[in-house]
Parts: structure tokens; C-alpha cells; sequence
């Protein structure tokens, strides 16, 4: 059955006013960086929440929201990734990344070593949920990876807005954190995210950005 449909509307603004505030946001975003260093000031539950919900507002296919925010500050279950993490990163590193990879790594400078997801007050975990059962029937959901991926975007962006560093993790294989988190099947781990404010000495490489002009296509151009 279609849904109610209801009006839907935004406040128009002048070009000129659209432009201003397009070129704000993209100064502000500029600033963005992925951080490794994290100061252990506290950052309230009140504040977490309310930037999960922006990501939550996202976009998704056919409306599943096929995504699960997973909020972690408690410090003896943030060891336990942490251990669990660095288990995984050493065998990468060791063994299974090939060497063209370490050579893309090696100017970010990381290593199997993760003491941020100790330290970082947040480790946010996203989840991409598959399908669903309800009522006894398994239904699937409609393009969840792609889902995933724009609610990270407003996460993201949304934390960067509120003052707070992130950094997007992805320890591989991730099935831990399905079973340290106490999630089921159909939830597969997407993106680890420590949360907080960066590190009174923190630094980040400086490193080259690949110019828009590579990254946009006007019309058949």
C-alpha cells in the first residue's frame, strides 16, 4: 500500500546566498582530517546520541535504514576491541596485505598498534544489517552497503561540525566485533569509528589531495 503522502518543501534562498553557504561548509569540511591521537577529555552521551541521529537521518533504500549505531565508552569492553583489533592488524600487516598496500600505507605511517581505541572517550560501531526477520519471515533489504556508507557520510560530517575528531577504522576481518558486541547474524560489521577530541599534541600527515578536476565530470566533458 503507498504511503500518506505529505507536503514537502524548503526555504528557498538567493544564488548568492547558496553559494555563500555552500563555499562555508566546504571551508569548514576542508579542515576534516582523520585523526590518530586522541585526548581522553569526556564527551557527554547527550552529544553521541544527537550525532548518531544526523547519521540515522540518512537516506536508504527503500526506507530499511539497514544500519545499527553501536555506542562504546565503557573502557574494559573498549580494551576488548581494542586487543581484538591489533590481533587482526598484526596478521594483516604479517601476512595478508600484499605489498603495493603497505607501500599506499606507508606515508599515513600506521602499524598494527591501536592505542587510540583505548583512549578515543567513543568507539562508535556501524553495523550493515542484510535482512531482517519479522514475524518468523526473513526479509531482505535493498541496497545496504550503499545505505551504510551515506549514513557514515552524515555521521561523519555531523561530528566534524559539532568540534569532534573521528577516524574511519577498519581492522579486517571485523566478525569480532560481532561477537564482543553481541550482535546477530545479519549484522555485519561495517566501520569502527573512534569519536572525540583530538589530542593536545596531535598530528596528521601532510599529505597531497587529488584535485577536484579529477574527481568531476561536467556532462560528456
Amino acid at each position: 500500500m503507498p504511503a500518506r503522502m505529505v507536503p514537502y518543501g524548503l526555504e528557498r534562498r538567493s544564488p548568492d546566498e547558496m553559494l555563500a553557504g555552500a563555499h562555508a561548509t566546504l571551508g569548514e569540511m576542508r579542515t576534516r582530517r582523520s585523526c590518530r591521537y586522541f585526548s581522553d577529555e569526556p564527551v557527554s552521551r547527550a552529544i553521541i546520541e544527537t550525532l548518531i541521529a544526523v547519521g540515522h537521518s540518512a537516506p536508504s533504500g527503500a526506507n530499511r535504514k539497514p544500519w545499527r549505531f553501536v555506542a562504546v565508552d565503557d573502557a574494559a569492553l573498549k580494551h576488548e576491541i581494542r586487543i581484538a583489533a591489533e590481533a587482526e592488524e598484526r596478521e594483516s600487516y604479517d601476512h595478508r596485505m600484499p605489498k603495493e598496500w603497505l607501500d599506499a600505507l606507508e606515508p599515513i605511517g600506521t602499524d598494527a598498534n591501536k592505542p587510540f581505541l583505548d583512549i578515543a572517550p567513543w568507539l562508535v560501531v556501524m553495523f550493515r544489517i542484510d535482512w531482517e526477520e519479522i514475524d518468523g519471515k526473513r526479509y531482505n533489504n535493498y541496497y545496504p552497503n550503499e545505505s551504510a556508507g551515506i549514513a557514515a557520510g552524515f555521521f561523519l560530517m555531523a561530528c566534524h561540525i559539532a568540534g569532534l575528531a573521528t577516524l574511519t577504522h577498519t581492522p579486517s576481518p571485523m566478525k569480532f566485533l560481532r561477537e564482543i558486541l553481541g550482535r546477530p547474524a545479519n549484522e555485519k560489521p561495517f566501520l569502527l569509528i573512534p569519536v572525540g577530541y583530538p589530542a593536545a599534541d596531535c598530528t596528521v600527515p601532510d599529505l597531497p589531495k587529488k584535485p577536484l578536476s579529477a574527481a568531476l565530470q561536467w556532462n560528456r566533458e
